[in-house]
């Protein structure tokens, strides 16, 4: 009996002692890690990297073929020829390519219309020795007429030799006149011949058609350069470096999201402390594909009064598909986040039907009229927020609105910029996740 008995009193001792370790434990006030709720510009975005370009680039080609022979002076530093980041103003110029086939071409011509000339002056004077003897015969002519074929003062075979003197003296005329047009034409032929080789002559001389930067000098001195069905590339000139432009490639799942005059925000590699704007100027209808992956160049203008972004730097873009200012926002996090104990819950609120936890899903899923558009109102859904009240959790039941990878628009009694929200257990026993459920816990509904 003794030893039944003590038996007894060693499984009671083990109960209590087992009894008092575990509500110790379990009644040690739970840590948690939170996080605030701030008021702000909420924006959800598309993503998407570029290019910057400058918005007009004139490309400064040869017309002729010849070796690059100098570089125009640089303007704006005396002594220097044109080279990379040149200023350069229309008509300015740029390069000289050896001419001396073309100006040899071209004394050629001068001297061949020198001599079309002269033999035009010579056929003028030819026609008037040919006009004075056609005079003459048409006077011996008009002598012979008036005294008569059979007069007999007058020999019948002279009379045929003054009629023949006659024509024949016509005919010279009409070939001295014919002389002067094939002489005239000459003329012509000439001056079209010289103003095509002195064209190409001009050729030889390469200016800048336009007020701009040279971005790219493509030659160097010494180089032949050959154009023939393509002209080749001399200078490359932005005509205005403070205005650019950044191609971005847009997947085809987020273009749909994108239109004109949308606002944009990037940063660049380069300057990764600075912020940049503008605005879509134009999507491009090519579509290219790439690894099965269908994208689309958009267009965005953008301002450089200062000239700090560079051509041809790599863009990291930011389109504004929905816009919410002066808003208040909560980590996705906090709404996500679920007691995992009705112990933690503040008595008064444990009856509470309280919305479901928010979840990665429900913000992924959230209907793209509410994001695709900048007065888009609230999406009319609850969540929860819970905050620290001594040593249990008071929930808080808040409108939801515009979301995005980060944060969610909140609203309702009680929530205010600077509030701590549980997003997470950070000690004691369990650990909250959201989506977990515990028949203890107040009933969620949908």
């Amino acid at each position: 009996m003794r030893k039944l008995f003590f038996i007894f009193v060693i499984l009671v001792l083990a109960l209590a002692a087992g009894a008092f370790w575990w509500f110790k434990w379990h009644s040690a006030p739970l840590q948690y890690r939170t996080a605030v709720i701030r008021k702000g510009t909420l924006q959800v975005t598309v993503n998407a990297t570029g290019t910057v370009e400058p918005s007009e680039v004139v490309d400064v080609g040869a017309q002729v073929n010849g070796l690059i022979q100098s570089f125009g002076d640089d303007p704006n530093h005396p002594g220097q020829q044109i080279d990379y980041n040149s200023k350069v103003t229309k008509g300015e110029v740029l390069a000289r390519i050896d001419d001396s086939l073309y100006a040899a071409a071209v004394e050629s011509d001068k001297a061949a219309l020198a001599q079309a000339q002269a033999n035009l002056v010579a056929g003028k004077a030819n026609l008037q020795l040919k006009q004075a003897a056609l005079d003459d015969a048409a006077a011996d002519w008009n002598r012979a007429q008036s005294i008569g074929e059979n007069s007999g003062a007058l020999a019948a075979t002279q009379y045929d030799q003054y009629k023949s003197t006659y024509e024949q003296a016509i005919a010279d005329v009409a070939v001295a006149q014919a002389n002067i047009l094939q002489e005239q034409a000459a003329i012509q032929q000439a001056q079209a011949t010289l103003d095509h080789d002195q064209i190409n002559l001009n050729y030889c001389t390469i200016i800048s058609p336009v007020n701009g930067v040279i971005i790219d000098r493509r030659v160097d001195i010494g180089e032949t350069v050959v154009s023939s069905l393509s002209t080749p590339s001399l200078f490359l000139i932005s005509t205005d470096l403070t205005n650019l432009q950044v191609w971005a490639s847009v997947d085809e799942a987020d273009i749909g999201k994108i239109h004109d005059g949308q606002k944009v925000s990037f940063t660049l590699d380069a300057l990764p402390n600075q912020t940049f704007t503008g605005t879509v100027e134009q999507i491009r209808l090519n579509a290219s594909l790439s690894q099965n992956v269908v994208t689309y160049t958009v267009v965005v203008d953008t301002k450089n009064p200062n000239g700090v972004i560079l051509p041809y730097l790599t863009a990291d873009l930011d389109f504004i598909v929905a816009q919410h200012k002066n808003v208040l926002m909560a980590p996705i996090e906090a709404l996500e986040f679920q007691p995992t104990s009705e112990s933690q819950v503040d008595p008064q609120f444990r009856s509470l039907n309280l919305p479901p936890p928010l979840n990665v899903t429900t913000v992924a899923t959230r209907p793209a009229a509410t994001q695709a558009s900048e007065t888009s109102e609230s999406s009319g859904s609850q969540g929860v927020l819970w905050v620290v009240e001594g040593n249990y959790l008071k929930p808080i039941i808040v409108q939801t609105g515009l979301d995005n990878d980060s944060y969610v628009e909140v609203s309702g009694d009680g929530v205010e910029p600077g509030m701590q929200v549980v997003i997470a257990e950070a000690g004691g026993s369990g650990g909250g996740t959201a989506g977990s459920t515990n028949p203890f816990l107040p009933q969620f509904h949908h």
